[in-house]
């Protein structure tokens, strides 16, 4: 038998893999039928009603933005946790606005919600195992619909998304705020300018000390006890058990999203394959360990995290670059994405904040790297940064929150689609296999069955609205 190389064998190994994840009954073409009566292509609404589905904090913040807003109208919510529905309608109560109708009955009461026909668009905010089952029937009601990020559970429900959107013509978008920070933003200007040259690797991550958020003690906020699971607070009730049960980077996408859309993934080029390793548990359990709540003899310190604290992901486009991502939320370290852009002319790293390009900097040598973000600052930072200033995460989710609304309002489909949403959520599933395999390859699927290569590259090219 004729002997395979290594690049031949990973080739066919992608190519059959994609193949494989490829669901028999496939959409062929996008139907174009308008939710709530809106034909595409209409004048835009001058005012949309709004449902919320998770009022958990990452909920309000959303809340927070669509108060600041005189197009939005909050008209209904569900959570099934009294305290963060307390929580949420006290913050529109502060702004004067009318109560909204309250779905708070139980877990799937939001499909209540989904049945209010005043409600234009919703937002999902919910813990992560939810936003599948949530987008899909928020999508069949004929609701516009903006979810919060997270990982992926398996290949299968990124394809639900992908070809409950195309059965019924509603769009979804997907919430990575990231993606308009506003030194990643430069960046990106800076990439389409070619002052890297030809792109040759990225890097991105989640580098973040989630200990406290982990564990805590169920009533005051972070970094307050041990606990996880009912007796926790807010995230630690849900989030936690992912570290104890599975193995992946379990939450990509703000690393992955900037990068994929400097790469233009999706849009003249896609992610071929990917291979993950992930280092062994300790950081969680010694917290528990350690935290004058929590001790050797705490319930919890007898845990095992199947989680290892550092998982590296590192992915090979179709145009040859190499992605490599990062997953650290157990471990005392200071907060990083760990962007790097680095092409044939010069690179940019986030760390350091500080770049070299070819040419025009000292050879061999860093550079600050804010006068250069400064002269490559986007047009959209150029002319929302003050509308920006009262928005949290630095201004980014103004940026993301507003470009659904102005989406919803036209009835158009978003620049951060479903097919980015299923392309980032499979990393963890993929990752997952990864690392239980032996850090094999794991193939992505194409979720734009082939379109990828007619698609054109559309985010945040200038002042979209």
């Amino acid at each position: 038998m004729a002997k395979l190389d290594r690049r031949s064998f990973l080739q066919k190994t992608a190519l059959a893999g994609a193949a494989l994840s490829v669901p028999q009954l496939g959409i062929a073409e996008e139907k174009t039928s308008a939710p709530q009566g809106q034909t595409p292509g209409s004048p835009p609404k001058s005012k949309i009603n709004l449902g919320f589905i998770g009022t958990g904090l990452r909920g309000q913040n959303h809340v927070e933005e669509a108060l600041l807003r005189d197009d939005c109208e909050i008209v209904a919510i569900a959570d099934p946790d009294p305290r963060m529905v307390a929580d949420c309608l006290k913050l529109i109560e502060n702004k004067g606005k009318k109560k909204p109708t309250v779905y708070d009955q139980g877990d799937r009461d939001y499909l209540r919600l989904l049945d209010n026909k005043n409600v234009d668009a919703v937002v999902i905010a919910s813990p992560w195992e939810w936003h599948t089952q949530q987008c899909v029937a928020a999508l069949k009601a004929g609701k516009y619909v903006g979810t919060e990020v997270c990982g992926g559970f398996s290949l299968d429900e990124c394809w639900q998304l992908v070809n409950t959107h195309e059965e019924t013509g509603t769009h979804l978008m997907f919430l990575e705020n990231v993606c308009y920070r506003r030194d990643v933003m430069a960046v990106l200007q800076m990439v389409r300018e070619g002052l890297f040259g030809e792109l040759m690797h990225l890097e991105g991550g989640y580098q973040h000390d989630l200990r406290g958020v982990k564990f805590n003690d169920g009533v005051s906020p972070y970094n307050s006890g041990a606990e996880f699971g009912e007796k926790g607070f807010s995230e630690a009730k849900w989030r936690t058990k992912h570290s104890v049960h599975r193995n992946g980077d379990l939450y990509p996408t703000h690393g992955v999203g900037p990068v994929a859309m400097m790469a233009n993934i999706n849009r003249g080029n896609r992610f071929l394959y990917l291979t993950a390793t992930a280092s062994k548990a300790r950081g969680l359990h010694n917290y528990i360990v350690g935290h004058p709540k929590g001790g050797p003899n705490h319930p919890n310190a007898a845990v095992g995290f199947n989680l290892g604290d550092i998982v590296t992901t590192i992915i090979k486009t179709s145009n040859g670059e190499t992605v490599l991502l990062s997953h650290d939320t157990g471990l005392p370290r200071p907060y990083s994405l760990g962007f790097r852009v680095q092409g044939t002319k010069g690179i940019w790293m986030d760390v350091n904040k500080s770049l070299l390009i070819d040419g025009q900097t000292k050879p061999h040598a860093w550079e600050e790297a804010q006068s250069w973000l400064d002269k490559y600052d986007h047009p959209l930072w150029r002319r929302y940064g003050a509308d920006a200033k009262a928005a949290g995460h630095g201004g980014m989710d103004f940026f993301v929150f507003h470009h659904f609304v102005e989406c919803v309002k036209r009835n158009i489909a978003p620049q951060i689609d479903v097919y980015d949403a299923a392309t980032w959520l499979a990393i963890t599933p993929l990752s997952e296999a990864s690392i239980a395999t032996g850090s094999s390859p794991q193939a992505f699927p194409d979720f734009t069955r082939g379109r990828w290569t007619e698609r054109k590259p559309d985010f945040a090219f200038g002042d979209e609205f």
